[in-house]
């Protein structure tokens, strides 16, 4: 199956970022912009991976925005990141319970980011929607498993996977959601980075 052009590039783009990071961490390591950076690129890529590889990867991105925030504790926008990676490993897992931890730790690090910079309206939404994800999730994983119950009482294996696609669709919509405002930070934060200095006096 053929990716859409748009998911292409964004993975030529992400894909680009994380190699970059790479570099640049190699250099400097101590370097929480780039760290942030980093981070967010593998969340990005995580929606194109799948299963395991996905919560892999999350959990590769969780690990720099940590770093990041080791080197920096009140860097607003790497708090914001690691709640939107513990927001997406929560969808990755099906029991309730474990994905409630991490629901708790993204709520955690949407308020310091909200403490830090009061007035950001991306991360005021997001400490709102924490609220709701977990419910979210909820929904989400009774709704499979209705449909895989009703799935059991089809026979006809033709059936099953539209179904089951449904079902990812549902998830990957939320996620998507999740990781493009990621994924615009992540975009920010290179422009940034690659600013022209100002023209000499």
């Amino acid at each position: 199956m053929e990716l859409p052009q748009n998911d292409f590039d964004r993975i030529v783009f992400f894909e680009h970022a994380r190699k970059t990071a790479e570099v640049v961490y190699a250099k400097n390591p101590l370097d929480a912009d780039n760290l942030t950076r980093w981070g967010g690129a593998l969340l990005e890529l995580s929606s194109f991976q799948s299963g395991s590889d996905s919560i892999k990867m999350v959990e590769d991105a969780v690990s720099k925005l940590e770093e990041a925030l080791e080197v920096n504790p009140s860097k607003h926008d790497t708090l914001w990141c690691l709640g939107n990676a513990h927001t997406s490993h929560a969808f990755y897992t099906p029991d309730h319970e474990a994905a409630k931890v991490e629901f708790d730790k993204a709520a955690q690090c949407f308020r310091q980011a909200v403490e830090l910079d009061p007035g950001n309206e991306l991360y005021l939404k997001s400490l709102e929607l924490s609220n709701k994800a977990p419910e979210l999730h909820q929904e989400l994983q009774r709704q499979m498993a209705s449909q895989q119950a009703s799935q059991g009482a089809t026979t006809a294996s033709s059936m099953k996977t539209p179904k089951k696609k449904k079902d990812s669709d549902l998830k990957y919509d939320v996620l998507g959601w999740v990781i493009l405002a990621i994924g615009i930070v992540v975009w920010v934060g290179m422009a940034k980075s690659h600013v022209p200095p100002p023209p000499p006096r």
